[in-house]
C-alpha cells in the first residue's frame, strides 16, 4: 500500500488523486512559503559560518555551539526546506520512495543536533556564568564535546528507521517525509514515544533547568548589587528578556509538531487534517531562520566584545586582580555585579549581552 501511494505520486498524470488534500494554489502558497525560508535560513547561517571562519578572533571555544547550531540549520534549509519546497511546487512528492527516506533521515538528523546544540548552548551558558571559578573552568574540549554530543545523539536515533525500527513515510499533504507517528504498529508506536522524550522533551527540559538557574543566579547577583551600591542594572530584565524569547522560539518552533505526533499516538482514534497536519511542520522547519536572528545577529556587540574579548580579560586582571566581574551592554557600560564572579568576561556569551 506505501508503495502505491508512492508510485502514485511519481506521475503527474494521477496527481490528481492529491488534489482533494489541497488545491492547486494551495500547494504553490506553501512552495513559495517554504522557499522564502529556506533562502533565507541558507544565506543567514552561511553568513555565521564564513564569518566565524574568516575572522580567527570569533574562533573562541564559546562560539563552537553557535557555529555548529548554524551548521545543523544549514542542513535542515538545504536537505529539507529545498525539497519541500520543490515537491510543493509540483503539487506531489516526486523523489520515490529512497528520496522520501533520504529526506526524512536528513531532516531528522540535522533537526535534532539543531535540538540538542540549543540545549548545549543553555548548559554552557549556565556553566560559565553561575560557576566562573568553579574546580573546572570551560575550555576547547568542552565545547568540542558539547558539539560531538549533539552530533552522535541525533545520529543515534535517527538512525533506527533504516533498520526497521520505525518508518519514514510522507506526511501532511505529502510533499514532505518524517517518521511515521500516526500508525498504530508496535514498532512505529515505541520508536515515536522514545523519540519524543529522548529529542524533544529532554533538550527542552534541559534548556529550561539551565535557563531557570541561571535566570536564579542572576537575581540574587542583582540583589546582592542593590544592598551594596543601592542602585540596579538593566541586565537582570535584558537578559530575562533574551531567554523568555529563546524559549518561546523553540516551543513556537517544535511544541506544535511534537504536541501533534503525541496527541495521534494518544488516542488512535484522533483524525488530523491533512492541511492541519502541515503546518507545524513548517514551523518545525522555520527555526532554520529563527535560529541564527536570535542565537547571532540579536547579539548587537558579539563581535566588538569578542575582538576585543582578550586584551579586555588581560587588562581587568591586571587593575582589579579579579576582584569584580563586569557584565557589558550593548551601550558599551560596565555594570559590576559580584565579588562572587571574579572572572571577567565570562557572561557574554550570545544574546545573554545585548
Amino acid at each position: 500500500m506505501e508503495s502505491a501511494a508512492f508510485h502514485r505520486n511519481s506521475s503527474s498524470s494521477n496527481s490528481s488523486a492529491n488534489t482533494e488534500l489541497l488545491s492547486r494554489t494551495g500547494y504553490t502558497i506553501l512552495a513559495v512559503i517554504m522557499g522564502v525560508f529556506s533562502a533565507a535560513g541558507i544565506i543567514l547561517n552561511v553568513v555565521v559560518i564564513v564569518v566565524t571562519v574568516k575572522h580567527r578572533q570569533l574562533r573562541q571555544p564559546l562560539s563552537y555551539a553557535l557555529v555548529n547550531l548554524a551548521v545543523c540549520d544549514l542542513g535542515c534549509a538545504v536537505f529539507g526546506g529545498l525539497p519541500t519546497t520543490v515537491t510543493s511546487a509540483m503539487g506531489y512528492f516526486n523523489l520515490g520512495r529512497v528520496g522520501c527516506v533520504l529526506e526524512a533521515f536528513a531532516v531528522s538528523f540535522f533537526g535534532i543536533a539543531s535540538l540538542c546544540t540549543v540545549a548545549v548552548i543553555s548548559v554552557e551558558r549556565y556553566v560559565v556564568v553561575c560557576y566562573p571559578m568553579g574546580a573546572v573552568l570551560f575550555q576547547t574540549r568542552h565545547a568540542v564535546a558539547g558539539v560531538v554530543l549533539s552530533w552522535v545523539w541525533s545520529f543515534v536515533w535517527s538512525t533506527p528507521p533504516l533498520f526497521g525500527w520505525g518508518t519514514f513515510e510522507l506526511e501532511g499533504v505529502k510533499t514532505s517525509c518524517a517518521p511515521k507517528w500516526h500508525s498504530r504498529d508496535v514498532g512505529d508506536m515505541s520508536y515515536m514515544i522514545i523519540f519524543f522524550f529522548l529529542c524533544f522533551a529532554l533538550p527542552f527540559s534541559v534548556v529550561m533547568v539551565s535557563y531557570s538557574r541561571l535566570l536564579w543566579t542572576l537575581r540574587q547577583v542583582t540583589k546582592l548589587q542593590v544592598s551594596e551600591t543601592g542602585s540596579t542594572s538593566h541586565v537582570e530584565v535584558q537578559v530575562a528578556r533574551m531567554i523568555v524569547v529563546m524559549v518561546l522560539a523553540f516551543l513556537v518552533t517544535w511544541l506544535p509538531y511534537a504536541a501533534l505526533a503525541l496527541a495521534v499516538m494518544i488516542d488512535s482514534s484522533l483524525y488530523v487534517d491533512p492541511v492541519i497536519a502541515t503546518i507545524p511542520v513548517y514551523f518545525a522547519k522555520s527555526s532554520t531562520v529563527y535560529n541564527p536572528i536570535i542565537y547571532i545577529f540579536m547579539n548587537r556587540q558579539v563581535s566588538w566584545f569578542e575582538v576585543h574579548l582578550n586584551s579586555h580579560i588581560q587588562t581587568k586582571k591586571k587593575r582589579n586582580s579579579g576582584s569584580c566581574c563586569m557584565f557589558m551592554t550593548n551601550h558599551d557600560r560596565v555594570f559590576p555585579v559580584s565579588r562572587l564572579h571574579c572572572c571577567c568576561g565570562s557572561v557574554w556569551m550570545g544574546p545573554l549581552v545585548l
